[in-house]
């Protein structure tokens, strides 16, 4: 009986290993200006990246533009075509800021408007650490779902561009319109610390 207890703790130890070391769901933006690849994290985010992927498996990024970019700050995406015609998106989904992820440099977060649950398509990368959107008392944060491991260069590089030439909601579109090409599921692709 002691051997069949063992071997059975053995055997849950393993499968919980293996799960634990699943691949994370990859996808690569590529932009007009070069490509980025992110890492999603389905088990501190799962209503964030489900959501997430349903807009990136109906292609639901493509075409669309960086809309709103600040240099040190974050590039944001996921709403508007190259006319700055809206997009419309699905339904809202619930704010999982409290999930312990943080919005340091490289990251990847739900943008939303100050209703705590009115994120849907849109997201942004974070090029610097930007502690301020996280959840803390007081305030109810940004999702974090995923991380740049490939292509931060272009983030910043898209952070970096001369704006002013739009006034009012787009004033910080910039000058060069940055479009996405496309948003899809890869893998295998070997994780890194971005370079912030």
């Amino acid at each position: 009986m002691k051997r069949f207890i063992v071997a059975l703790v053995s055997v849950v130890a393993v499968s919980s290993s293996l799960a634990f070391a699943a691949p994370k769901p990859q996808v690569l933006i590529k932009t007009n200006m070069g490509e980025m690849i992110i890492e999603l994290y389905p088990e501190r985010a799962p209503i964030s990246v489900a959501n997430f992927l349903q807009y990136v498996d109906k292609h639901f990024y493509d075409g669309l533009i960086f809309h709103r970019v600040i240099p040190k700050f974050m590039i944001q995406t996921g709403g508007f075509r190259y006319d700055f015609s809206t997009k419309e998106p699905d339904e809202p989904i619930i704010n999982e800021s409290d999930n312990g992820l943080t919005n340091s440099c490289g990251t990847v977060a739900m943008a939303r408007t100050r209703d705590i649950n009115s994120a849907s398509a849109q997201f942004y990368i974070n090029v610097n650490n930007n502690s301020h959107l996280n959840a803390r008392s007081g305030n109810d944060g940004y999702a974090v779902f995923g991380k740049v491991i490939k292509g931060m260069s272009i983030a910043k590089a898209i952070a970096d561009l001369n704006r002013g030439k739009y006034q009012g909601q787009f004033r910080d579109a910039p000058n060069m319109m940055v479009q996405i090409e496309t948003v899809k599921r890869v893998s295998g692709q070997k994780a890194y610390k971005p370079k912030c």
